[in-house]
């Protein structure tokens, strides 16, 4: 099966996986030219792999 696959498509993937690898935003939003911080912000949506690896700062206590 042949998929299309637009540089747009490609440059999302680079970003979700950049954030996905623990990224800063602030960074991304450089290496991808953009000027505001709300537009590399959208990519946040995306990643729902991070939000199962969040540890509260409580569970390091407890846990110690």
């Amino acid at each position: 099966m042949n998929k299309n696959v637009s540089i747009h498509v490609l440059r999302d993937s680079f970003a979700t996986h950049l954030l996905e690898a623990g990224t800063d935003l602030r960074y991304m939003g450089d290496l991808l030219g953009h000027k505001s911080s709300k537009t590399t912000e959208i990519y946040t949506y995306v990643s729902k792999t991070n939000l199962g690896n969040i540890k509260s700062p409580l569970d390091k206590i407890l846990n110690s």
